[in-house]
C-alpha cells in the first residue's frame, strides 16, 4: 500500500487548508454558493501550479530520472532502523524535477565552474548542478553519510556527468574548514543540510572567501513550510529559518531574494567590495583599483556588448575562430569572407549561438569591394567599433623564383588590402571618436621561417606591423587604436597530410611550446584588443607562438 502524501512545502499546506475549507463549505446548506465557488477556484490555482511547473520545465535527464526513481522507492525508515544511515531521511526532502532544472539554470547562467554542496542526500541536486557545468567544471558535495554516497555512485557512475562530483564524507563544518585550508574557492555554494546551522555555514563561508568575488549562494528550504512568516511558529527550524532570513537581509556584503519555489529558494549574490564598505568603517583605499574603472570589474571591462565588429577572412581557420570569440564577448560580428558559401556557414554557426551577425562577400584587394563592406556595415548597425582584418594568403616559392605576380597577389591582399581596410574602417571610427582596429600580421614579421621559402609573404607581414604601428601613433589621441597579432605556425587540417609530415617535424622542434599553435589560442587576444581593457596600447605587435621567435 502506497504511504500517504505528506504536504511539505506552503502550497501543499495551502491546499490542505483549502480541502478542508471546501469539505466544510460543501457539508453546510448555509453556506453561499458563492463562496463555495471561490473555494474551488481557489483550490484549482493552487492544486495546479506545481503540476504545471513540472509540466513545463525541460525534461530531466535519464539518470535524474532514475535517481529520483530510485530515492522514492526506497525504504529509508528500513534504512536507519538497520543503523545505516544516522538520521531518518524522508524522501520528501528530495530535489525533485524542477527544483532540480532550477539549480542547473542557475549554475548556467552564473557561468559557474566550481560549485560546493552543503548536505547531498541522495544526489539529485548535485547531479542536476553538475550537469550545468562546463566539461571542466567540479562539484564538491559534503555529506555526513557514508550510505548516501554509496547510493548515488552506481547512478553518478551512469552519467557523463557524475566524473564532475566529488562526494566529500564527515562533518559539513570540517569540511568548510578543510576547503578553506586548502585555499579553494567555488563559484556558487548551495545549501541544504540541517537548518539549525544554516548561519553557522553560511557566515563561515563568506568570512573565510569561500564564495569567489561574484559568487551566488543558493539556499534549499527557505521558506520552511511557511513556518519563516507564521506569527505563531513555534518550530524550531522555521525559527532558526528566520533568524537566518533576516541576518542575510541585513549582511551588506550580500544582496538576496527569496524564490518561492517549493520550500522556498534564497538567491544570494556577493555584491561588489566597494558597495558593501559603504556603510562600514573599512579603511579600504576606494580608488579604481578597488572599485575598478568606472565601477566595472576587469572582466566585466573586456565585454564588447553592444559594438559592432567584422571580420575579414572569417570563413575558415584564424578569422573564423575570431568572429566567434568576438560574438561570444558580446559584438554584433559581420563575417566577411571572398567565399560567399564560407561567409555564411560561419554567421549560422554564429546563429545558432545567439550572435548577432551578417555574412558578407568581399574581395579585400578591391578598393570597391572594401567600401561595399564598410557601407553595409553601417548601414546594418550604424557603426563600427572594431575592425578586425585577417584575411591573407601565402605562396611559397624560392626568391629567385618569386614571379611578380605572385608579389603582387600577395601583397595586394596582405598588405594593400590590409590598407585598405584600416583606412575605411578608420575613417568611420575616426568620426566615432572610438575604434579598436587589429590586423593580423605573422611570426614572419618578426624572423624568417624556415625551410619554407615565403619571401613575399615575409615582407608584406612586416609591412603590416609597420603600417600598424604608423596608424597606431597616428590615431590614438583622436580615439582610434590599431595593433596587429602575430601568430605563429597554426594546426590546420592541410598541416597533416603525408607530404607535409617532415615539415611539421622541422617546425615543432624550433618550437619552444613543443606544439603548434591553435586557432582558439588566439581568440583571446583579440577580445583583449577589441576590449576597453586595451584602451592604453597601440601600435603593438602581440606575437603568440609558442615561443618559436625567441629562438
Amino acid at each position: 500500500m502506497q504511504a500517504a502524501k505528506v504536504s511539505d512545502t506552503p502550497m501543499e499546506f495551502m491546499v490542505d487548508f483549502l480541502n478542508k475549507a471546501k469539505e466544510i463549505a460543501d457539508s453546510n446548506a448555509n453556506v453561499p454558493e458563492e463562496l463555495r465557488v471561490n473555494l474551488q477556484k481557489a483550490l484549482d490555482i493552487a492544486c495546479g501550479l506545481d503540476g504545471y511547473l513540472e509540466k513545463m520545465s525541460s525534461q530531466e535527464s535519464a539518470p535524474l530520472a532514475e535517481l529520483y526513481q530510485k530515492t522514492m522507492e526506497h525504504n529509508w525508515d528500513k534504512v536507519f532502523k538497520e543503523g545505516k544511515t544516522q538520521f531518518r531521511l524522508p524522501k520528501e526532502c528530495i530535489t525533485g524535477h524542477v527544483e532540480g532544472q532550477t539549480l542547473k539554470m542557475l549554475v548556467h547562467m552564473s557561468k559557474a565552474k566550481r560549485i560546493l554542496e552543503i548536505g547531498m542526500f541522495t544526489g539529485y541536486g548535485a547531479l542536476s548542478m553538475a550537469e550545468g557545468l562546463p566539461e571542466d567544471g567540479s562539484l564538491v558535495a559534503c555529506e555526513i553519510e557514508q550510505y548516501l554516497k554509496e547510493f548515488a555512485k552506481p547512478i553518478f557512475d551512469r552519467s557523463p556527468h557524475g566524473k564532475k562530483i566529488t562526494v566529500k564524507i564527515g562533518s559539513a563544518m570540517d569540511s568548510l574548514k578543510e576547503l578553506a585550508a586548502a585555499g579553494e574557492q567555488f563559484d556558487m555554494v548551495f545549501i541544504d543540510a540541517d537548518k539549525n546551522n544554516y548561519m553557522n555555514y553560511y557566515k563561515f563561508i563568506l568570512d573565510h572567501n569561500l564564495l569567489r568575488l561574484s559568487g551566488v549562494i543558493c539556499v534549499d528550504n527557505s521558506l520552511f513550510k511557511a513556518k519563516v512568516y507564521l506569527k505563531d511558529t513555534a518550530d524550531v527550524n522555521g525559527l532558526a529559518l528566520r533568524d537566518f532570513n533576516q541576518f542575510v537581509k541585513s549582511d551588506l556584503r550580500v544582496e538576496q531574494v527569496i524564490v518561492p519555489l517549493r520550500d522556498g529558494i534564497s538567491i544570494i549574490r556577493r555584491v561588489p567590495m566597494a558597495t558593501a564598505c559603504a556603510g562600514t568603517q573599512s579603511k579600504v583605499t576606494d580608488d579604481e583599483v578597488f572599485r575598478g574603472l568606472n565601477g566595472r570589474s576587469i572582466l566585466d571591462r573586456m565585454r564588447l556588448d553592444g559594438r559592432v565588429a567584422y571580420v575579414t577572412g572569417a570563413g575558415q581557420g584564424i578569422g573564423r575562430a575570431f568572429a566567434h570569440a568576438l560574438g561570444e564577448a558580446g559584438a554584433k560580428v559581420a563575417v566577411v569572407d571572398l567565399d560567399q558559401g564560407k561567409a555564411e556557414g560561419v554567421a549560422e554557426e554564429l546563429t545558432l549561438k545567439g550572435i548577432n551577425c551578417i555574412a558578407i562577400t568581399a574581395d579585400i584587394s578591391k578598393s570597391s569591394d572594401v567600401e561595399r563592406m564598410i557601407d553595409s556595415i553601417v548601414s546594418k548597425w550604424g557603426a563600427i567599433q572594431i575592425a578586425c582584418n585577417n584575411a591573407g594568403i601565402n605562396v611559397n616559392s624560392a626568391s629567385e623564383d618569386t614571379s611578380l605576380e605572385e608579389w603582387d597577389q600577395t601583397f595586394d591582399v596582405n598588405l594593400r588590402g590590409t590598407f585598405m581596410c584600416c583606412q575605411a574602417a578608420g575613417r568611420v571610427m575616426l568620426k566615432q571618436g572610438y575604434g579598436k582596429i587589429i590586423n593580423t600580421a605573422s611570426m614572419a614579421s618578426l624572423i624568417v621561417p624556415h625551410p619554407q621559402k615565403q619571401l613575399a609573404y615575409n615582407t608584406s607581414k612586416a609591412g603590416v606591423v609597420k603600417l600598424t604601428q604608423t596608424l597606431g601613433t597616428e590615431w590614438i589621441d583622436r580615439g582610434v587604436r590599431v595593433n596587429c597579432i602575430s601568430p605563429g605556425i597554426v594546426d590546420t587540417p592541410l598541416i597533416h597530410s603525408e607530404s607535409l609530415r617532415p615539415l611539421v617535424k622541422r617546425w615543432l622542434s624550433d618550437i619552444p611550446a613543443g606544439r603548434l599553435a591553435l586557432v582558439t589560442d588566439l581568440q583571446a587576444a583579440v577580445v583583449y584588443l577589441a576590449s576597453d581593457a586595451s584602451d592604453y596600447m597601440t601600435g603593438h605587435n602581440l606575437v603568440i607562438d609558442g615561443g618559436q621567435s625567441l629562438w
